[in-house]
């Protein structure tokens, strides 16, 4: 090959390869759809507003496909909800099943937390305590109910206790075995910086669980809203599964979707919240 054509092919090598990196850049730098935060709401708002929709052209006022003592519709849910809230009890009863979730998901998480911190961090304590926390999973949330109604009346103790004991085992699970699997080197390195037990938990394993933890955190904060439909519905004079209670005793088909509806925007709603705490943790730690 001569000098001139070595010149040649080194050139068009160089600006292809110029040209390569300047296209990957500018992927990296144009922000696609999906990252755009408009396109995912829009996104996330078409299969609800699509469920909307088919649930409105099936109720049609006077041309309705499923009988209205089966499946109100929107407009009926609606006023319904308009009804009990110029009568109080709409507020009223969406805010007391919020408190009830919030404190016993804080009681139930920070207690799983520190379990979960103990099992995996202790050969001994695993041991011990993995094989009844197992078997005491293993009870559906109903099978507490009559019990905690039996020991603590028909009252919020019995409630936010069912709630913590939701919200506890997604938190002990997820902690307890990310701990199992934290990289022992790095714990070595914060005992020969002079950390001690808390100290190496605090500033090496639990930001390295940190992903662990919010995922149970997550799924313990489900289980909360589940658990306290459990309780609500078998007793309890207030709350959103009080109003599903009563919508089925009066054949109230809309108090029951309104429920249904508030639940499911009320979970929704605090899951945001705890995402963008993970968020921020993430910012934090990482």
């Amino acid at each position: 090959m001569t000098d001139q054509a070595l010149l040649t092919t080194t050139s068009d090598a160089t600006a292809a390869a110029l040209l390569a990196g300047r296209a990957s850049e500018g992927r990296r730098t144009r922000p696609r759809a999906l990252d755009r935060a408009g396109v995912r709401a829009a996104l996330g708002a078409a299969i609800p507003l699509a469920l909307l929709v088919v649930w409105w052209a099936l109720t049609i006022p006077g041309a309705a496909i499923v009988p209205p003592f089966r499946f109100a519709s929107p407009l009926a849910v609606w006023e319904a909800g308009v009804d009990l809230a110029e009568r109080g009890e709409l507020g009223r009863f969406a805010a007391i099943s919020l408190q009830r979730v919030l404190i016993g998901f804080v009681a139930g998480a920070a207690l799983g937390l520190v379990v979960g911190g103990v099992v995996g961090l202790s050969r001994l304590a695993e041991s011990l305590l993995a094989p009844i926390l197992g078997v005491v999973r293993a009870v559906p949330s109903l099978a507490w109910v009559p019990l905690l109604i039996v020991w603590f009346q028909i009252g919020e103790q019995s409630k936010v206790i069912l709630v913590a004991i939701g919200a506890f085992f997604p938190v002990f699970t997820t902690v307890s075995l990310a701990l199992q699997h934290v990289d022992r080197h790095l714990v070595e390195v914060a005992h020969a910086f002079g950390r001690r037990t808390l100290g190496t938990f605090a500033s090496v394993q639990l930001p390295s669980v940190l992903p662990a933890l919010f995922t149970g955190l997550r799924l313990a904060l489900v289980q909360a809203w589940l658990f306290l439909v459990a309780a609500e519905l078998l007793g309890a004079s207030m709350g959103l599964g009080f109003l599903l209670s009563r919508g089925q005793s009066n054949g109230r088909v809309d108090h029951i979707l309104l429920a249904i509806v508030l639940l499911a925007v009320l979970g929704k709603l605090t899951d945001s919240v705890l995402a963008v705490v993970q968020r921020w943790a993430a910012r934090r730690w990482s």
